[in-house]
């Protein structure tokens, strides 16, 4: 199922997976070059009905305007706020969530919201080859149980560089920031988005 949502920030867009009897409402939004069509998104959204988690698609309003570049991180809060209604409507607790760009707008808004967690696929920790310019705080602050799932070679930031914190963080080996592995890699591409679905659904599992 499909719906628009008007927004401060313009339309928005969520395309509802459900399941029978859902335990939680799973959020999750692209990154700030792509969208929903994302392998991790889509894998996602075919596997966690299956574990009573319903999954909402979430295209922000500059994607629904056709256009190909984000706008500034607080347009981004603003169009996730405006859609926050319709994703809490069912009456679950909903777990707030996204890829890269959507990652940091779920922790910046977690608390404020009152999102049940965090989902970060793909954090982006700093740009690539600027480790300096860390974004750590922005994950340390979501407030709430956060899972960071992780490529292991992504050039905004590998596994290794995380900080401690008050977090669980899932490794996708080879995995680069959309989660492609090279054929040369010892898992398949398919292996790759299982280890992601499972980690997801397990880690839902334990939220209660």
């Amino acid at each position: 199922m499909t719906q628009e949502i008007e927004t401060d920030a313009g339309r928005a867009r969520i395309v509802w997976h459900h399941t029978e009897k859902p335990r939680f409402v799973l959020a999750v939004s692209h990154g700030a070059g792509g969208g929903i069509q994302a392998r991790d998104l889509q894998a996602l959204a075919r596997v966690l009905p299956g574990h009573g988690v319903t999954v909402a698609l979430v295209e922000q309003p500059w994607r629904v305007a056709g256009k190909k570049l984000a706008p500034a991180p607080k347009t981004l809060d603003v169009g996730w706020r405006g859609i926050w209604p319709a994703l809490a409507e069912p009456g679950l607790p909903v777990i707030s969530g996204g890829r890269s760009a959507g990652a940091r707008v779920a922790c910046r808004t977690a608390v404020e919201l009152g999102a049940a967690a965090v989902l970060a696929l793909g954090f982006p920790l700093h740009p690539p080859g600027k480790p300096e310019k860390s974004r750590a705080d922005e994950l340390l602050g979501a407030g709430v149980p956060t899972l960071v799932v992780q490529g292991g070679n992504d050039p905004f930031g590998k596994p290794e560089e995380f900080p401690e914190g008050a977090y669980e963080l899932v490794e996708v080996p080879y995995g680069d920031h959309g989660f492609a592995v090279p054929k040369r890699a010892e898992i398949t591409q398919e292996r790759a988005l299982e280890i992601i679905t499972d980690a997801v659904g397990a880690w839902a599992g334990s939220l209660g």
